[in-house]
């Protein structure tokens, strides 16, 4: 299978561009699929340390960049706490996007993405709230100088996790036991600046039989991921970009334009200096260029719980009044996500055909084949995640909102960590699930709008009181049917156990950090 269906690298970037941008924003690594994910934390008092713990990483495990397939690879993400830590200014930092200098669980945030009801954690949430965060000081969140703090907010709710991650380091390799050794080593050399790694997971790809990338529930992973393009700034792009899955380059990094035609410009600063430059200073370095944002959200999954919920519903339907035969569970679940077990999208009386007989197709529409979701569900995940152009009510609107709906995506770079379960329908205590990860140029047009608007709203499409059934909290999910359309209630089997927003600097960015 090739890494365009499996992780979205069906795209390069120039040359020119290649080697200032870190190889993970192009590339979800498919050649590597052992990692080991290290959530780092800044011990050292004050600002005294600065960068220098990137001088130090910079020997052991080198960030790297997006100019050519590597036999391995490290990424790099940095939180808003991170950076001040490291003795960045919030007249620097006041070019950052808000959401980023807020962190994830500023009170608004916490709500537009479900993670909080009121005071209390949703059930999208592990029991007792989520171990980690940036812990981003509520006198730092808004607008980076602190003056929010002293305006009246209701409900305000100051959240601390038990462990602040300063960064996030992520080591891919072809083998469990290089990247276990590779993460030991960097560790020992981050150990020496005052660097603890606080959290570790050791986090896979997990391919099948068939080289299909699969999570814990079972269902193939990774299939759908948009084609980022620039006539310039992307190698060998086409004339136009991908009818179905092509977004702006600036979507996806910082600096270039984006879905609206705009150019995030960030903090200029001294290339040799610690502030800001003169904002005619040529040699000036534009702190976001060839950066981006990652989100991270680590979720735990309950496949025991999944699967159980979906038999549950299966029996409950009784028989298919078609065949006379009873629905089984993955029916149901097939449902939930929206595709089959085999990854290839729902269709009335089946699934869409494959172009291709190895890969399940990823430029499919809705309007056309499946507007009143008797295939794919109107409100399952992969359609509530992108719904293309079934958003439409009628022809003449299907290119503009799947234009739209194009300027929401986000790359996914998910991996599992936990063993497969044995049965499905056993729960055998072992703790697994994802460690999510997007990548995205605006953390609230793309990121959140997804989560709030399309995942979590009670009322997408023509749907009421219904959430995303994989990831919402429990609910109805309706499947269409006809001349009645199926409603059954769904529970929450996903759940957050931490996360936070990160800005994946660029290599010069970097390089500018370790002088600090």
């Amino acid at each position: 299978m090739s890494d365009k269906n499996l992780d979205g690298s069906s795209w390069k970037l120039a040359k020119s561009h290649a080697h200032e941008v870190q190889g993970m924003v192009v590339s979800g690594f498919s050649h590597l699929p052992i990692s080991q994910t290290l959530l780092l934390q800044f011990k050292w008092p004050g600002t005294a340390h600065g960068g220098k713990w990137l001088q130090k990483l910079e020997k052991v495990a080198p960030v790297t960049p997006a100019d050519g397939k590597q036999d391995s690879s490290v990424s790099l993400g940095i939180t808003a706490t991170g950076l001040r830590k490291m003795g960045v200014g919030e007249e620097i930092l006041a070019g950052f996007s808000q959401p980023f200098r807020e962190g994830m669980f500023q009170t608004d945030r916490m709500r537009r993405l479900n993670d909080r009801v009121g005071k209390d954690w949703s059930e999208c949430v592990i029991k007792g709230g989520p171990l980690w965060s940036a812990n981003t000081p509520f006198d730092h969140a808004g607008d980076g100088s602190g003056q929010l703090a002293n305006l009246p907010r209701r409900d305000s709710i100051e959240v601390e996790t038990e462990l602040t991650v300063h960064a996030i380091l992520i080591i891919h390799c072809k083998e469990a036991p290089e990247a276990a050794a590779w993460a030991q080593r960097t560790a020992d050399v981050l150990k020496q600046c005052d660097v603890d790694v606080v959290r570790a997971k050791e986090t896979t790809l997990g391919f099948d039989g068939e080289g299909m990338v699969r999570e814990h529930y079972g269902f193939v992973d990774g299939l759908s991921q948009p084609i980022p393009w620039d006539e310039k700034a992307v190698h060998d792009a086409p004339p136009e970009p991908d009818p179905v899955n092509g977004i702006a380059l600036g979507d996806v990094l910082l600096g270039h334009v984006d879905g609206h035609h705009e150019v995030t410009k960030g903090p200029l600063v001294e290339r040799q200096g610690k502030g800001l430059a003169d904002p005619d200073d040529k040699e000036g370095l534009d702190l976001l260029f060839n950066g981006t944002y990652l989100v991270v959200r680590e979720l735990r999954q309950d496949v025991a719980g999944f699967w159980k919920s979906a038999k549950r519903i299966a029996r409950s339907m009784g028989p298919d009044p078609k065949t006379g035969r009873p629905f089984g569970e993955d029916w149901v679940g097939e449902r939930v996500i929206g595709r089959s077990m085999a990854g290839d999208v729902l269709r009335p009386g089946g699934v869409l055909k494959r172009k291709d007989p190895a890969v399940p197709d990823n430029d499919f529409l809705y309007f056309d084949d499946d507007r009143a979701g008797l295939g794919c569900p109107l409100g399952s995940h992969i359609r509530r995640g992108n719904p293309r152009d079934g958003l439409a009510t009628k022809p003449s609107q299907t290119k503009s909102l799947l234009a739209s709906s194009n300027r929401h995506r986000i790359i996914r770079r998910a991996r599992k960590f936990g063993p497969y379960i044995e049965d499905r329908m056993v729960d055998d205590g072992v703790e697994r699930g994802l460690m999510f990860g997007v990548i995205n140029a605006d953390i609230e047009r793309q990121f959140e709008f997804v989560q709030q608007t399309w995942m979590m709203s009670p009322s997408f499409r023509t749907l009421f009181d219904e959430t995303d059934p994989l990831l919402g909290p429990k609910s109805h999910f309706s499947m269409g049917a006809e001349p009645v359309r199926r409603r059954v209630t769904v529970h929450n089997h996903t759940r957050l156990a931490g996360g936070d927003y990160f800005f994946m600097p660029s290599l010069p960015a970097i390089e500018w950090l370790s002088r600090l």
